[in-house]
């Protein structure tokens, strides 16, 4: 088959009165080739490849792809990875183009790109995610998310709570990981920061404001109803329930909080987009603020609890047992390095690996111990002392004398 350049001269040709023998000769081709062309006029060939189909690389993993679309996951990057581990060598082009007529259309507003000059800020928010159990039930909890504005290093903790203790606790992680304290936080106007807004002005939590100033940063709020302000944590609330999330096992929250680490670290160790940096080289070269003290640290890792009268602490979820003379009464509790741990006062009482399953009971060894002898009572009552014979003090005549002497003088 020729070339739909050449069809075009041998016609053109033609029409000014040429013999099919005369254009072959003109155009070095035969003269039966001419005649075809001459007498075809106006006709639509076939092309030789019409009829056969093209087969793609991506042909075998439509099925798989389906099954991810049904999943909610439209997350290109992430069905090219979980594509790859199946065998798939093909390109991430043809993932996005098969996709495409699947995705939502965007009706985001355009917004101004707001950077902040290195160790300056981090912007922190929490997001809920949605997780199937083994019998199928759906369940929700909240993800911490922090992200530093000038190099994007990224840390996700997932936890039972977002409560004042939580989001400190998280802070506390989240700076310990980036080795370091920015100068601003930026939050949106959650409960735990923000008790009311007056005259334009926020009010802080007082607990709130003294932690800032124990770790150095100034906590800054974005303008309400307006969470582009906070682009960048928005952002990777999105990217963590698209990208991370979907289909992901584990067993517990450690585990995947774990996994949720190193992921972290892996996407960091990748250029980024927006920057042309690697996240964790950059945050490497953050002017960071230094920690506290670890006895600054620690001190807002405690919490205050009430012993239950049968001799249980409640901490996430999980009930712990104590020995039961500490019943009803107050002790304080932290989770430090994998341990729960309780105090009464300064003396631990007890110090065990947490467990992450809510709703479990963890039994004390030797827990009701001397309970039944003593009648559940911890501490004896103060009491008087019954005698059968009268005790009469004995003094030595001169302490008579001085006392009436006394008494005559005066």
């Amino acid at each position: 088959m020729i070339r739909s350049g050449l069809i075009t001269m041998i016609r053109e040709k033609s029409d000014q009165g040429k013999s099919p023998y005369a254009i072959s000769k003109e155009l070095g081709i035969s003269e039966n080739t001419a005649k075809k062309y001459i007498d075809n006029r106006g006709k639509t060939l076939k092309h030789g490849l019409s009829g056969k189909t093209k087969h793609s690389k991506l042909d075998p993993f439509k099925q798989d792809i389906e099954n991810h679309m049904k999943q909610g996951i439209l997350n290109c990057s992430v069905i090219f990875e979980r594509l790859q581990e199946k065998g798939y060598n093909g390109g991430i082009t043809i993932i996005k183009d098969y996709i495409k007529p699947f995705r939502p259309l965007n009706t985001r507003k355009a917004v101004e790109r707001y950077e902040t000059p290195p160790g300056k800020q981090a912007q922190m928010d929490w997001g809920i995610v949605h997780y199937v159990d083994g019998e199928g039930k759906s369940h929700k909890t909240p993800a911490f998310i922090m992200i530093m504005g000038n190099s994007r290093a990224k840390y996700v903790e997932f936890t039972k709570r977002c409560d004042y203790y939580s989001l400190v606790r998280c802070m506390l992680n989240a700076f310990e990981y980036f080795g370091g304290v920015p100068e601003t936080v930026l939050t949106d106007h959650m409960k735990t920061v923000v008790i009311r807004v007056e005259l334009g002005k926020a009010i802080f939590h007082t607990r709130f404001s003294e932690f800032a100033a124990d770790m150095g940063f100034v906590p800054k709020l974005c303008r309400v109803r307006t969470p582009q302000t906070k682009g960048k944590v928005e952002r990777l609330v999105h990217y963590v329930k698209d990208n991370f999330l979907p289909g992901r096992k584990f067993i517990d929250l450690e585990d995947l909080n774990n996994q949720a680490i190193e992921w972290c670290k892996k996407v960091d160790s990748k250029i980024h987009g927006t920057t042309g940096e690697i996240p964790l080289k950059s945050l490497a070269k953050e002017p960071l603020l230094p920690l506290p003290e670890a006895s600054t640290r620690d001190h807002y890792r405690w919490e205050t609890r009430k012993v239950t009268r049968d001799g249980f602490v409640s901490y996430d979820g999980v009930r712990y047992g104590v020995d039961w003379q500490y019943s009803n009464r107050e002790v304080r509790v932290r989770a430090i390095r994998g341990n729960f741990e309780v105090y009464d006062g300064e003396v631990r009482i007890l110090c065990r690996k947490i467990e992450h399953t809510s709703g479990k009971i963890v039994f004390l060894r030797g827990q009701y111990q001397g309970l039944a002898e003593k009648e559940g009572v911890a501490f004896p009552m103060a009491y008087g002392i019954k005698s059968d014979t009268l005790i009469v003090d004995k003094r030595p005549l001169a302490f008579y004398d001085e006392v009436m002497g006394v008494r005559a003088n005066g």
